[in-house]
């Protein structure tokens, strides 16, 4: 519930939001500097999870108790309503071959050892073959690859394009490259295992110690496995992922993954060629000349060859995880050598550092960074009555000069539901977040499979807890498997309000799509109507968007229990902005087409009489 606080503000903080600098992106696409001219919208799927429909959901179940999703199960049908909802990429997660617990050893797979797996199904980012894919997601495991092949193909076909997950900076305990292409070596095959560091090993070691497994609840919950013996054959001991230097890591490590070395020495200075001065503004092919004769770490060159070696599999792009624990030289290296292949490459990366924002983007060569510790945390805190949403308004002022690259998201597979009680508390109240992180800048918009239908992730999944859909188990997801109904793709299962939350998802990412003053200039209006209108409840959010061609006037309640009604303020220099002369404008939101309300022009200052429900929102246009 939205509190009622009172605050005070300096005159001068007052004058600096209000004043509100704006300019016209130029972001570069490729090797070229354009504007960009439209709102992409990214469909994150758990591509395990998608397409089952068995509802047993026995915690720690195994996937003939629970069921799993396949590759075939994104039917034509299936593709064609994800793209209807307005959506333009699909980010397939957890493809990539990581470590399970399941025999696939007729198919020539080794077994996992649980002790260093996480759940049954396992962790996709523990990945144990970056050249195959995860033989659950097959309807004939040893015929996986030309499955997935032919998903690409069907997304295209469906006019979508593809996102696959690469985790560069830690693979699984046990990675076997069993379908390496001619002339690739495994990762540590060349490595010298008596020295703790050497610049072109792939991994980093503690000499002459074994690993130990470390302290944990009992695996796959107390089930006996051959393989659950209080040991695992590693000699020497590697570091683990988060970059423990323990021979025995932590319950809380990722322990089921170890760290990839890119040249940086273990006291963390850099043993390669760094970016001259001026770089940042340096376009992707001048990044990759640099690096044409440049002698590079081994692990630069294997991930590398990786991402290559799907981008000529027809994916489109990639989501990088936990990108800022691996140097931004090395993505200058990697993403320069994509975007030379694939000019129109999706670069997604998880960076969570603000300080590091700028340069993973210009030195790095990243198209977008996930906004997590600003925007989507300011969300949630002002859903969970912590903060008020003025805030809103100097986050997008202080990233003004990057705000494109700042992917928008209120729901993924690390975070909690956003219907969940953790969260929004229910599907409606997270309407507004929606709109606002939708609207309020030129940066791709991210919903995470489930989302549009309220799914709040209750399931006591095993190794996963609730409000987190899991992704280390079998689990069905319900309020997606009624979407789903049987595999006809057509919400015949879903009850009215989530069937009415999945068309509103639907009326605004389609309007985002098409809206030109989405990607044009955004001036609060906040400050102004805070001050200066009656009856402006602290749950009330506007701001203004704009293009040459159209207007927006967005104004959201994040109140759920307080209807306002109040005279919206428009202030001087927008309407000179914007051209309006004195007199009246009908305005209509273009969500639903049902709200018409005059616009009155006098002396230059706008003002709109608003009615706004709680969790209402309103995109007016003129």
């Amino acid at each position: 519930m939205i509190k009622k606080i009172t605050i005070v503000v300096s005159i001068s903080m007052m004058l600096f939001v209000t004043a509100c600098k704006t300019k016209d992106l130029k972001m570069e696409y490729g090797n070229k500097m354009l504007a960009p001219n439209k709102k992409e919208v990214v469909y994150q799927v758990f591509t395990r999870l998608f397409g089952n429909t068995n509802t047993t959901n026995k915690p720690w179940g195994t996937i003939e108790e629970n069921g799993v999703g396949k590759f075939n199960d994104f039917t034509d049908k299936a593709l064609k309503e994800i793209k209807d909802l307005g959506v333009t990429y699909i980010w397939y997660t957890g493809v990539p071959h990581h470590a399970l617990i399941r025999d696939y050893t007729a198919i020539g797979i080794s077994n996992d050892d649980p002790e260093v797996v996480k759940g049954r199904a396992g962790s996709p980012y523990a990945v144990k073959d970056y050249y195959n894919v995860n033989p659950d997601l097959a309807v004939n495991p040893a015929h996986r690859l030309e499955e997935f092949e032919a998903l690409i193909a069907r997304t295209h076909k469906t006019g979508l394009k593809v996102i696959i997950d690469i985790v560069p900076n830690h693979i699984a305990r046990k990675y076997e490259g069993k379908n390496n292409p001619e002339g690739v070596r495994d990762f540590g095959a060349d490595d010298d295992v008596t020295v703790e560091y050497k610049r072109d090993n792939n991994f980093y070691y503690i000499p002459n110690t074994h690993f130990e497994v470390p302290d944990t609840d009992p695996p796959l919950n107390g089930e006996a496995n051959p393989l659950i013996d209080e040991k695992f054959d590693e000699y020497p001991a590697k570091w683990t992922g988060n970059g423990s230097r323990r021979a025995k890591p932590d319950r809380n490590d990722w322990y089921e993954t170890v760290k990839v070395n890119y040249g940086i020495r273990p006291d963390g200075s850099k043993d390669f060629p760094e970016l001259p001065y001026g770089f940042d503004t340096k376009s992707y092919q001048e990044h990759f000349d640099f690096w044409k004769d440049k002698d590079v770490p081994n692990s630069w060159k294997k991930f590398r060859d990786i991402a290559l070696y799907w981008t000529a599999k027809g994916v489109d792009g990639f989501r990088y995880d936990m990108a800022e624990m691996v140097p931004y030289e090395f993505w200058s290296y990697m993403n320069s050598a994509i975007k030379v292949k694939n000019p129109d490459a999706f670069l997604l990366a998880e960076v969570y550092n603000p300080n590091e924002y700028r340069n993973y983007i210009r030195l790095g060569k990243m198209d977008y960074l996930y906004d997590k510790v600003e925007t989507y945390d300011k969300l949630k805190d002002v859903i969970r009555g912590h903060s008020l949403p003025d805030g809103l308004s100097d986050i997008q002022h202080g990233m003004e000069d990057i705000e494109h690259h700042m992917l928008h998201f209120l729901d993924n597979h690390d975070e909690q539901r956003l219907a969940s009680p953790e969260f929004a508390g229910t599907p409606e109240k997270g309407k507004p977040l929606m709109v606002v992180s939708t609207t309020i800048s030129t940066s791709p918009t991210m919903i995470y499979f489930g989302q549009e239908v309220g799914e709040a992730g209750n399931e006591n999944a095993g190794f996963g807890t609730h409000s987190r859909t899991s992704i280390f188990d079998y689990i069905g997801v319900p309020s997606h498997q009624r979407w789903m109904n049987g595999g006809k793709f057509d919400g015949g299962q879903l009850t009215e309000s989530e069937a009415a939350l999945r068309d509103f998802y639907k009326r605004l990412l389609n309007f985002s799509l098409n809206s030109s003053a989405l990607m044009g200039k955004f001036q609060e209006i906040q400050s102004v109507n805070r001050q200066e209108s009656s009856g402006y409840d602290p749950g009330i959010y506007a701001f203004t968007r704009w293009s040459d061609t159209q207007k927006l006037i967005i104004v959201t309640n994040f109140s759920w229990i307080t209807t306002s009604s109040f005279e919206l303020k428009i202030p001087y220099d927008i309407i000179q902005k914007w051209d309006l002369k004195d007199g009246n404008y009908t305005i209509v939101d273009q969500l639903y087409k049902t709200s018409k309300i005059e616009l009155h022009v006098v002396n230059g200052e706008g003002k709109a009489q608003i009615n706004i429900a709680p969790s209402e929102s309103f995109i007016y246009q003129l």
